[in-house]
């Protein structure tokens, strides 16, 4: 089984029928659960969703995310180790575009020496992560 790591943009896809990559993101979600690999995420990944899913789509859809999906992943809550290591890769990054989230999120990969990731963030492929499809 192997690990890989689950993005906010992929957890909006797969949770939010008219999302444009909602069918990609299904069909990824249904290859990783035949496989049974184990998914994994960071506490900075759920913040960023529930933040997004409530202003987005109410609490409703953060309550069903919390109930239905976040038990499905292994959280790696950020550490004080972790959050200083993503924001040096955050401000020594020269891609304006990519965020402290991601940072983190990159950092945690690569602490866990994980490569595949489930997203539709460009930034990952961009930091050498695979994703996965």
């Amino acid at each position: 089984m192997s690990a890989v790591f689950v993005d906010t943009s992929a957890i909006l896809a797969l949770l939010v029928a008219d999302d444009s990559s909602h069918r990609a993101a299904k069909r990824a979600f249904d290859s990783l659960s035949a496989e049974q690999a184990g998914l994994f995420t960071t506490s900075y990944v759920l913040l960023e969703t529930y933040a997004l899913l409530g202003r987005r789509h109410g609490r409703v859809a953060v309550r069903r995310f919390r109930d239905d999906f976040a038990p499905l992943l292994e959280v790696i809550w950020v550490d004080v180790e972790l959050h200083e290591a993503g924001l040096d890769a955050f401000l020594e990054s020269a891609a304006r575009s990519i965020s402290l989230v991601d940072a983190v999120s990159f950092a945690a990969l690569r602490a866990r020496g994980a490569h595949r990731v489930f997203a539709f963030d460009r930034h990952f492929a961009t930091a050498g992560f695979e994703l996965v499809k």
